[in-house]
């Protein structure tokens, strides 16, 4: 339980039991000394195994709630008086976004919406030093930019928003949120954009667990449509260090990109997971055999490229990871944590939810 009365204000993290929510929380309960404050819905991709070490610190509190109910918002603002709001939690599969595109706008942007309006309240309600102190991190992605051709130039924080999927689609109304409270209210508002993140504890229906998974299964690795699109891949520590130096040295009404350098094919990627595989587990090598060309979903973007100049210049980020050393790392958490795997695939977890966490 976190005691805020002797210590530093905490900061609050939406989605901290999702993928990059959870690596978040575990670095600043790692290296800092952060009181954290956990919100989270705990739906089917939030995890509160995922936090490893830091559900038992005693810098760390978890609370179920959902970003779209004002009263639980507006009660762990006002208890906690965090100094700082760091927004992930959203819904993020595409696939899940076609099929049922009104809870992404629900969540994505009223949910935000709401968050805003409460924290726009808190910040009002605090003392001068605190309130300038104050910091409101919205956590974005590149697809609301769009589709790019092979030889277009990458997204920059001034390229135009085009999204193409009901969840770019949502992403960018939350986003378009975040600057009119800022230019509109005030509310000192940081902004990123990053491409797509990889690594360990991400719900296995993206792309490159969902292909671990598969393979050490020997189930079919689906590659949609001709498996030329690109994406650039960040590992999510890297992610997680470029937030922390976007909460603590990032300017408000900033938007700051966040990218891997490390475009690649799907199709290149699935291959590399199964030359991995076939390292880690000979006996079940070649797992490229189980590659198999699906139908493309709708709207598919071809290709996202992310520029990182200008977090790179101001802030001195660049991510540390390769992706091929991310992708051996990734491989080999997944195969060392084969328990979780199965947990989250069979809901098991989900129960195991329900008995030690109640909804706030």
């Amino acid at each position: 339980m976190i005691v805020t009365n002797s210590q530093s204000p905490p900061l609050l993290v939406t989605g901290a039991a999702g993928f990059i929510g959870s690596c978040l929380v575990r670095q600043l309960i790692e290296h800092s000394d952060a009181q954290v404050l956990s919100f989270d819905a705990l739906t089917y991709a939030g995890n509160p195994l995922s936090l490893g070490a830091a559900l038992q610190s005693e810098r760390h509190q978890l609370i179920r709630g959902d970003i779209r109910d004002a009263d639980a918002v507006r009660a762990a603002l006002m208890q906690q008086r965090p100094r700082a709001v760091l927004h992930l939690a959203a819904e993020s599969h595409v696939d899940r976004s076609i099929h049922g595109p009104a809870e992404f706008v629900s969540t994505n942007v009223v949910g935000t919406l709401v968050l805003l309006q409460e924290s726009l309240a808190y910040w009002h309600s605090l003392p001068p030093a605190e309130r300038a102190a104050f910091r409101f991190l919205h956590v974005s992605t590149d697809e609301v930019f769009g589709s790019l051709d092979a030889g277009d130039p990458a997204f920059s924080e001034t390229t135009a928003y085009a999204p193409n999927s009901p969840y770019s689609a949502s992403k960018a109304g939350s986003d378009h949120l975040v600057r009119a409270w800022h230019h509109t209210y005030g509310l000192p508002t940081l902004l990123t954009n990053c491409s797509n993140n990889y690594g360990p504890c991400q719900f296995p229906e993206k792309l490159i667990p969902l292909v671990i998974a598969n393979a050490v299964a020997g189930k079919p690795l689906p590659v949609y449509g001709d498996g030329a699109n690109v994406r650039d891949w960040l590992y999510v520590d890297d992610h997680a260090r470029a937030l922390r130096l976007v909460l603590e040295r990032g300017v408000p009404g900033q938007t700051y990109n966040i990218g891997g350098n490390a475009e690649r094919r799907n199709l290149e990627v699935v291959e590399r997971i199964c030359a991995i595989l076939d390292a880690r587990r000979p006996s079940s090598a070649p797992h490229a055999r189980l590659i198999e060309f699906v139908r493309d979903r709708p709207g598919h973007d071809r290709r996202y490229a992310i520029d990182s100049r200008k977090i790179e210049r101001e802030l001195g980020w660049t991510p540390q990871e390769t992706f091929d050393s991310g992708l051996i790392k990734t491989v080999d958490w997944y195969l060392g944590n084969a328990d979780w795997v199965r947990c989250v695939q069979s809901g098991e977890y989900q129960r195991w939810i329900e008995r030690n966490y109640t909804a706030r």
